[in-house]
């Protein structure tokens, strides 16, 4: 009995570890080996678009940073919705001094609020160009060749691209966990898509063209979900050959970190909403290598307790850190995130359990409102 347990445990680790190597040389890999499409003469016309609710603070710091990009032929529209401070003003203000930007308004109501996809919506139906960037309010470009970068991935094929939108850097361990995850994502979900299994983006980085979004009629779809106005419409509208991504440092934005633990698990339960509508083969994908990080870190922690196996977990607990290690640091590397890859000894093994107790939350949270 006892020799069977121990070959059951053996065999289950052998495969955390095969799982885990596989997978960051698999996908991981291929965000760090990628190396965007340069054109030397990107005249794409582009049409940016922006929804703000109550950032008026935001778009007044922010707005400029991307009317004055030095792409050739941009339009920056705004689409205020339904905001009950200074937004209004501070864009009327800024339509003043930036010829280039157009605004709408959605009027506040207390009794109906469709949420962003309306307000997305609106903008791209405003929008005069076929080639479309998104980001949001409380977030600026890391340079002012940020649209010439992002739309340099179009092609005749290439509908959709999927970018990088990192979190300001500030002081602290929890500042720095959030940049990490942030990064790690981003490194998954586009390395899925350059596996031609393109799964998530983020709002705040991404672009696609006027006439996919027209055909898909994505958001009526999701009407009931208040968010995965981001990757929901990559569910639905992205396939094997129509996306691409990009990960140069100018083709990145910078967001406002959450600024408490409270904050980032109101931001994460709320995009964990749209997971379970991810297809089953990637929801596989992801519950597999979450289950089997967490298996290996465990087998290899009780590992110590018996001399015997030390030298061989321990070999193979360095050869998977190690890959992940240097597959992450030609990443960062590539991406501007100034040596972030030196985070996964210490954010490696928790990640996990953080995002899996939000994902708790929400089940729990599911539950009592079926229960009223």
């Amino acid at each position: 009995m006892q020799e069977t347990t121990f070959y059951i445990i053996s065999g289950v680790y052998l495969f955390s570890w095969v799982f885990q190597v596989f997978y960051h040389l698999f996908f991981f890999l291929k965000t760090a080996r990628f190396k965007p499409q340069t054109h030397s003469h990107n005249n794409l016309a582009i049409s940016v678009i922006i929804c703000a609710k109550n950032e008026a603070e935001n778009l007044k710091q922010h707005i400029p940073l991307v009317c004055n990009q030095a792409h050739p032929d941009f339009e920056v529209i705004v689409v205020n919705d339904g905001s009950s401070d200074d937004t209004e003003m501070i864009l009327a203000q800024l339509k003043t001094k930036f010829n280039n930007l157009y605004y709408t308004n959605i009027p506040l109501s207390k009794q109906h609020y469709q949420g962003k996809k309306l307000a997305l919506t609106l903008g791209i139906k405003a929008a005069n160009n076929e080639h479309l960037i998104f980001t949001d309010a409380d977030c600026y470009p890391t340079s002012d060749n940020w649209l010439t970068e992002v739309s340099s991935q179009f092609n005749s094929e290439k509908q959709i691209i999927i970018g990088h939108g990192r979190y300001e850097k500030k002081k602290g361990l929890f500042n720095l966990f959030l940049r990490y995850e942030t990064f790690f994502n981003a490194v998954q979900y586009m390395g899925f898509a350059l596996r031609k299994k393109p799964f998530m983006a983020v709002g705040r980085n991404m672009a696609y063209t006027k006439s996919l979004f027209e055909q898909s009629n994505v958001f009526k779809t999701y009407l009931n979900i208040a968010s995965g106005d981001d990757d929901l419409f990559i569910r639905h509208c992205a396939n094997k050959t129509n996306t691409s991504i990009q990960t140069s440092y100018d083709s990145q934005t910078v967001s406002l970190a959450p600024k408490n633990y409270k904050e980032w698990v109101t931001r994460k339960s709320r995009h964990l909403t749209t997971a379970p509508l991810y297809k089953i083969g990637i929801k596989s994908w992801l519950f597999t290598e979450a289950l089997t990080r967490q298996i290996f870190w465990v087998l290899t922690l009780c590992s110590l307790f018996f001399p015997t196996f030390v030298p061989i977990t321990l070999g193979l607990f360095v050869i998977r850190l190690a890959t992940l290690y240097i597959i992450l640091a030609i990443a960062a590397k590539k991406m501007g995130e100034n040596k972030l890859h030196w985070s996964t000894i210490l954010f490696d093994f928790i990640t996990p359990l953080l995002v899996g107790s939000v994902w708790v939350i929400n089940i729990i949270s599911a539950k009592k409102k079926k229960w009223k």
